[in-house]
């Protein structure tokens, strides 16, 4: 059975470099949200606007960001207020809603898009191309093993 005394000593653990990693994207995109218009944007709402594709319903959006349907409720109305999302009847079940962004969502998810992209050429720039490509492959392998009803 491993220990944590047989992790390599040359490198963080997963969990700190999954961590520090996550925290460094979020202020880059964060600072770019703000710098193009979007300041109003905090980091929780990261989790919705990564989630809500072209539409979901709350429970969908909440089982995928992996929050509380209280906190990813609370986070949409938030959204909501600020202009970036709507409730729309789901034309599938009209006692159900989806939760879409608007046209000010579409706007700040398509520059963090942008950014996005940005954000991954210069972590490729700073390891070189094929270790970047390399490194996100495996991870997403990983993902794709550990939870294989949600394979990309």
């Amino acid at each position: 059975m491993p220990t944590s005394r047989d992790l390599p000593a040359d490198r963080a653990a997963v969990g700190q470099l999954l961590g520090r990693l996550l925290r460094h994207f979020r202020t880059e995109l964060l600072a770019a949200a703000e710098a193009s218009g979007y300041s109003d944007v905090r980091e929780p709402h990261l989790q919705i606007f990564g989630n809500i594709y072209d539409g979901s319903r709350l429970t969908e959006l909440a089982n995928r960001a992996q929050l509380s349907l209280a906190a990813t409720s609370e986070l949409v109305n938030d959204l909501q207020r600020l202009g970036y999302v709507e409730r729309r009847p789901d034309p599938l079940d009209g006692r159900a809603k989806l939760i879409v962004p608007t046209r000010r969502g579409q706007a700040a998810l398509a520059a963090a898009g942008d950014r996005v992209a940005e954000i991954e050429a210069h972590w490729a720039n700073l390891i070189g191309d094929d270790r970047f490509a390399d490194t996100c492959r495996a991870m997403q392998d990983l993902l794709d093993a550990l939870d294989p009803h949600h394979a990309a």
